[in-house]
């Protein structure tokens, strides 16, 4: 039996097929960012607010880079930097350096509490203030493995500044994650903002892009088609530094 769905201008698009793939892939985020479903799980007993896929697309990063640093702004509750920590003590060694503007005092008792805490170094402040900047470069070693993960204020111009500054940090070969660019699509959800279509991370990591040759999307991230993170994994490209 086939089942079919009516796109924007009217054709129809049998669910079967990759147009109609991609469509349920779209409308389910439209409906689950609505609904908030990313705010149900958890990692090791702290809200992470990420779809499992997006998670299990970080696991497989992190294991085929597998660097010594992991650079996060974007602190929230701890659930991602704490995922990362764990990831790094499978691998054995690293840290996690997150950053949030502010960090609640009841996050912070929750994760220095958490076992994966000694990997896991906050910074308050907000990510794009030369103070922060300055003491996340201090935390690097010399010629360690850095990778970035930008998850803090979802602005176009807060991430576009974000991308000039932490790129230069991340190592040959390496990534640079820009995530929640799917906020453009919900712009029109009945609690988006209209705003959204423009001011949005996907919008700041295609304008890097056009400044940053060094810099390449890597598709395979997006897979699974399901994400937040549309165009969001960045690499770069090895001996253009």
């Amino acid at each position: 039996m086939g089942y079919k769905l009516v796109d924007e201008s009217g054709v129809e698009i049998d669910i079967y097929s990759k147009e109609g793939l991609n469509a349920l892939a779209k409308l389910w985020i439209k409906s689950s960012a609505q609904n908030r479903i990313m705010y149900e799980p958890t990692w090791m007993g702290i809200p992470i607010i990420q779809y499992p896929g997006d998670v299990l697309m970080m696991h497989e990063l992190i294991w085929k880079v597998r660097p010594q640093i992991i650079i996060e702004t974007g602190l929230a509750h701890g659930g991602t930097a704490l995922f990362y920590a764990s990831m790094l003590e499978l691998l054995g060694r690293g840290k996690v350096i997150s950053v949030e503007v502010e960090i609640r005092q009841y996050n912070r008792i929750a994760i220095l509490g958490h076992p994966m805490a000694h990997r896991v170094e906050m910074i308050e402040g907000s990510s794009i203030a030369d103070s922060t900047v300055n003491e996340v470069r201090n935390r690097i070693g010399p010629d360690q493995k850095v990778l970035v993960t930008l998850d803090s204020n979802h602005s176009y111009d807060h991430v576009r500044e974000e991308l000039e500054i932490y790129a230069p940090l991340v190592s040959d070969g390496s990534y640079l994650v820009a995530m929640d660019g799917a906020q453009q699509l919900v712009a029109d959800m009945p609690s988006g903002k209209p705003e959204w279509r423009e001011d949005n991370p996907l919008r700041a990591i295609h304008d890097f892009l056009k400044d940053h040759p060094e810099w390449e999307i890597d598709p395979h991230y997006n897979r699974l088609m399901v994400t937040s993170n549309p165009d969001a994994f960045l690499r770069r490209k090895r001996n253009e530094i």
